[in-house]
Order: C-alpha cells, then structure tokens, then sequence
C-alpha cells in the first residue's frame, strides 16, 4: 500500500469519530469506528447489559492501492494514484456457538425493516461526513477525487440469510507518496498530521509511522569525469 493510502484511512476514522466528541457523534456508530479490524467482544460489553439490540459499528480497511505513470515521458513523481477504501457497517451482537461453546461478534440476521433503516442511514452519514460536511475536510486533504462508491450488503442466498451487514467500497484518487531524503512524513501527509488535533488516534498512527521512515544521505559529488568516446554513434550528428 502507498502511505499516502494509509493516511487517507485514517483521516476518515478522525472524521467518522472525532477525538474531540464525547456525547454528539457525527454517526450512529458513535465511538465504535474501528481501524482495520471488526468489533470484539469487549466492544459490545454495552449489549451485554441488555440496553441495546444490537450495536452500529463500523470498520474501516484501506483494499488496495495502485500507482501508474502518466507517459513515458514522465518522471518518477508523476503519476496517477488510486485507492480503495472499504467500510464495513453493521449492526453488531454477541451470537453464541453451542457446538464449539464460545460466543463471537457477529451482524443481526434476518430481515427487519427498521434495523435496515438504520444501517442505511448510518452509511448515507458516513458518505455525508467524508465527500461533503465541513468536518471531512480532514479526509480531503488527503483525498482528491470520489470516483466511485459501491455498496453491497451481506445475503448468503444458498442458505436463505440476510445479515444486517453493507459493504461500501470507494475508489479514491490520492495525492502520490513525495518522495524525499527526509526521514519521517512528507508532503500530504505531514500536512495532514499537522492538522490532526493532539491525542487523536490518526495522529499516534502516523507518529508511529514516522518512526519507521528513516531519512537518507547521499554520497557527495567530487567529480564530473567526460568520455568523449560516449557520445553519439558514428554518422549522427547534434543539432
């Protein structure tokens, strides 16, 4: 993946779940906006209780990246940059397993009108949030272009199930890495780590990365040798 495909990811969990909330969230998700993992046991301690039917939780995967020249012609910054991000929604309990005696965290079954109302809108706020609201404007930075979003939701037909599960896929234009001797972040994503408040989960995620990115001497240049034998072919000439 390209870093810059990392960092679109996590601009969208501080956006999706604001280091600064504590009551009004900007989904119904509310603080249960997961980075690269589904929601755990622990998670729904909540639903446990019995206040809750099921819990609205998301997660968040960045699928792939790709980058691809302009033209030949082009140098090595030039290029297109895609990604994509996937968001998984859903609405969460805690189902058990009689055969292997463990309880997992799995999505509603079955089809209920009003559950499905709410996974929708859930989602329609995440799109909201990260390609419109003034909040996303974190997610922007990084992000320069929507190209496309699909949404699936999870059936398994041969079996006759209907889990309260959508996937939502976009396909993202990205700034390209910037390349550089520096250590550490660069271009987009330093300007987006700038942005990030302090205590935020994106900003300890690329502090972490950061660490990683080790900076480069070059060797200096002593000397310019000229081979007048490496010039062009016999029979041509420069004009």
């Amino acid at each position: 993946m390209t870093l810059t495909a990392e960092a679109a990811r996590l601009a969208a969990i501080e956006v999706l779940r604001p280091t600064s909330a504590t009551v009004q969230f900007p989904t119904l998700a509310r603080g249960n906006v997961f980075d690269s993992r589904q929601a755990s046991i622990a998670d729904l301690d909540d639903l446990q209780s019995g206040d809750l039917p099921y819990l609205p939780v998301l997660s968040l995967y960045t699928e792939d990246s790709t980058v691809e020249t302009r033209g030949g012609a082009a140098d090595v910054s030039d290029n297109f940059c895609h990604m994509t991000l996937e968001i998984v929604g859903e609405l969460a309990i805690i189902s058990r397993d009689d055969d292997a005696d463990l309880d997992y965290v799995d999505a509603v079954a079955g089809s209920d009108p009003e559950a499905r109302l709410v996974l929708s809108a859930m989602m329609a706020q995440v799109r909201k949030e990260l390609l419109y609201s003034e909040r996303g404007y974190l997610f922007r930075r990084i992000v320069t272009h929507c190209d496309k979003i699909e949404q699936q939701s999870h059936t398994v037909p041969e079996l006759g199930l209907r889990f309260q599960r959508e996937f939502m896929r976009l396909t993202l234009t990205i700034a390209d890495d910037e390349l550089s001797d520096d250590g550490g972040l660069t271009g987009r994503i330093k300007t987006l780590f700038d942005a990030l408040p302090a205590g935020s989960y994106a900003k300890a995620k690329l502090t972490d990365l950061a660490a990683h990115l080790a900076g480069e001497t070059r060797t200096p240049l002593t000397e310019i040798t000229l081979d007048p034998g490496a010039g062009p072919t016999a029979g041509t000439t420069l004009e």
